[in-house]
């Protein structure tokens, strides 16, 4: 929004061409939307609390989780506020790419909201009825892949293989099918990791900043012929929404880390893990987004595994399920479980990038 006044302003003062640099315009969306979730975090930790809208806690889970219980949840739609906020103040308006990752976001984080407010307003635990949330989530995913589907040029349907710079298959209208479980499983994956205190956050952070570089690179034609990857005019303009979560995660992580003064809820995870499948779509990088995200498909597997084990063997693999909480049974202090996660994912984004050079 403000690159058209900037624009406009720029015949009468040449300093405002600044505003019309990306690099310049994502270090701006990581800022705004940092400062937002700072600014805004504590009256929303308040309104909560006055509202009583708290974390309900399992009774079969770990004892040292009971403590949680009534801490504000639903601080999600904060970060979703400033993501939305950020992206479209220094974003290109007239860019589809940056409106697919904000209709992923929201229409998830919505789907996340009702979830949200029928456990914890209407006090019903069992939540948005699993078969209608999976109905809204497949809706919004599938109409996300079939758009981008019909928009796209060759280049955008090909699959790029990490570590190998001449795999590039045409996937056709397998590409609707990938983009849907990429997106729908990510927003899945980042939920079910969500379960600790700054757990799922950072990692978000970490995987959003780590796509926004593939992002740039993959929408400049110089980088991205000397890299080998595949050029999109255009969706270079994601850096500035991969920023903004950036910026409004690490707000958020200054009142979720341990102990936390609130929790995002379905509304943000279910949200921002849609953002990072639609991100990674976008820039043909949905291996390296299982590679990045590798702590959320971690956690995705321990639940199969659990599940499915329990189901045929009547025994389980876990001592609980998802992983992290299979560690807390184990003895570890949350803390030592939280920021081990945290290493593991910060290892496996660099992975990520290396896949760039080692082709």
């Amino acid at each position: 929004m403000l690159t058209w006044l900037a624009d406009y302003l720029s015949q009468y003062y040449s300093g405002f061409n600044l505003f019309q640099y990306l690099t310049m315009r994502s270090i701006l969306s990581v800022i705004t939307a940092l400062g937002i979730s700072l600014l805004v975090g504590p009256s929303m930790i308040r309104k909560l609390s006055s509202y009583q809208i708290g974390q309900t806690v399992r009774d079969d889970g770990p004892q040292t989780h009971l403590v949680k219980a009534g801490t504000p949840t639903m601080g999600g739609a904060l970060i979703i506020l400033a993501i939305a906020f950020s992206s479209l103040m220094w974003g290109q308006l007239d860019n589809r790419y940056l409106w697919v990752a904000l209709v992923a976001i929201v229409g998830f984080g919505l789907v996340g909201l009702a979830d949200d407010y029928i456990k914890l307003v209407r006090k019903d635990p069992k939540g948005l009825i699993a078969r209608w949330k999976y109905f809204w989530q497949s809706l919004l995913g599938a109409g996300i892949a079939i758009y981008l589907f019909y928009t796209a040029s060759p280049v955008e349907t090909q699959l790029l293989v990490p570590f190998l710079k001449d795999v590039m298959p045409q996937l056709g209208l397998m590409f609707v099918f990938m983009a849907y479980f990429v997106i729908v499983g990510t927003s899945n994956a980042v939920n079910l990791t969500d379960g600790l205190d700054g757990l799922a956050i950072l990692p978000t952070v970490l995987v959003a900043g780590g796509l926004g570089i593939f992002a740039y690179l993959t929408g400049n034609q110089v980088f991205s012929e000397y890299l080998q990857i595949p050029y999109i005019n255009g969706v270079g303009e994601l850096v500035i929404f991969c920023a903004a979560i950036v910026g409004a995660g690490l707000g958020f992580l200054w009142f979720n880390t341990y102990p936390a003064q609130v929790f995002m809820g379905d509304v943000g995870a279910l949200g921002l893990g849609a953002a990072l499948g639609a991100v990674a779509v976008m820039v043909r990088q949905e291996l390296v987004l299982f590679i990045m995200g590798g702590v959320f498909v971690i956690e995705t597997v321990s639940v199969i595994l659990q599940v499915a084990s329990f189901k045929l063997t009547g025994k389980r693999i876990f001592r609980m399920a998802p992983l992290h909480h299979h560690y807390e049974l184990k003895g570890w202090p949350e803390p030592r479980v939280i920021v081990r996660f945290w290493i593991i994912s910060v290892i496996l984004v660099l992975i990520g990038l290396a896949t760039l050079k080692i082709r």
